[in-house]
């Protein structure tokens, strides 16, 4: 079995923003005022640990389908030590910055892979989120004379063991609140141009996340919002999760939860956008903003990509019907 991992990326370096920013620009380098905000964010959040978490999922996706698959065909003639590969390998790739997926494809196909399961850390599809990242996948398989069938795990925005992860840590966010059946539950998503989501898709799959969420947990007050849109002349889909929190303030909460179910794993938007640009904005309205923690690496959004991967694995064998 062969899992193409796959994430946004993010720079390591203050010099490699600059190269990385470019990349996410379709390689139109920015302004100085653009490159200076983000270098800006960067400054103030510290650092992006999304690589590290990325590779951490990719690791522990690895040895979870190791635990589950068989090791070895026939019985063993002698002890394989402590360390055995199994027959699952995760590869790891990124979209902006290295490993680039295209990296990571070229890596599969030199070592013989003739078939691959494909999975972004990113539940809901949209034209400019999962769509692209199979767009990267099959260039570079063009390139390389289609050496691979590949499959991709286009939305997970309902998976059960989804839902229930980000409901567990809505619910650590519960117990601390003053009044829980009187605050409000924002969940946000990475906003889109508006010309990207005009079938109304990864809306629907966003609001669908926290309608599920919500009655798991019989929240009363809930709402989405979206964060993150980028420095565009273009409309991106609103409105923002400031915009929100000033709603809110407006509609007499005096606390808010926010989970940002869009976003897996912490990194700069998660960060910057939330315990930072947010946080300010509700100490401005008086208001207690309280966010829950990410899934990152941990068992149970483990569990969740290791049964999309199989099951999707699957399919390779799966008999074709009709003509």
């Amino acid at each position: 079995m062969n899992v193409l991992l796959m994430a946004y990326g993010t720079p390591y370096r203050q010099e490699e923003i600059l190269p990385y920013y470019t990349d996410i620009r379709r390689g139109r380098p920015p302004s100085e005022a653009l490159l200076q905000e983000l270098e800006e964010r960067y400054h103030l959040i510290g650092r992006s640990p999304l690589n590290e978490i990325t590779f951490a999922q990719a690791v522990r996706l690895e040895a979870a389908l190791n635990a589950t698959l068989p090791l070895y065909p026939t019985p063993l003639r002698a002890s394989p030590g402590a360390r055995v590969r199994g027959p699952a390998r995760v590869y790891h790739g990124t979209k902006h910055w290295h490993p680039f997926i295209a990296e990571a494809v070229r890596a599969m196909a030199e070592d013989g892979v003739r078939q691959a399961v494909g999975i972004v850390a990113a539940p809901h599809f949209s034209a400019r989120s999962i769509a692209e990242y199979r767009e990267k996948v099959e260039a570079t398989l063009a390139e390389l004379g289609h050496p691979l069938e590949f499959r991709l795990v286009e939305e997970y925005y309902d998976h059960p063991g989804y839902l229930q992860a980000v409901a567990n840590r809505v619910l650590e966010q519960l117990w601390r609140l003053r009044k829980p059946e009187q605050a409000l539950y924002l969940f946000t998503a990475h906003s889109i141009p508006e010309k990207a989501a005009q079938d109304g898709r990864y809306q629907a799959q966003v609001r669908a996340t926290a309608e599920l969420v919500a009655r798991a947990l019989n929240l009363t007050h809930w709402d989405t919002a979206w964060q993150s849109a980028g420095r565009t002349p273009e409309p991106w889909i609103g409105p923002d999760v400031n915009e929100k929190l000033e709603e809110a303030r407006a509609l007499g909460f005096s606390e808010v939860v926010v989970t940002a179910v869009g976003f897996p794993s912490d990194h700069l938007e998660v960060f910057y956008d939330l315990d930072y640009e947010a946080q300010n904005t509700a100490a401005r309205l008086g208001l207690r903003l309280l966010r829950t923690r990410s899934l990152n690496a941990d068992p149970d959004y483990i569990e969740v990509l290791r049964d999309l991967v199989l099951r999707e694995w699957a399919r390779f064998s799966a008999p074709v019907r009709g003509v």
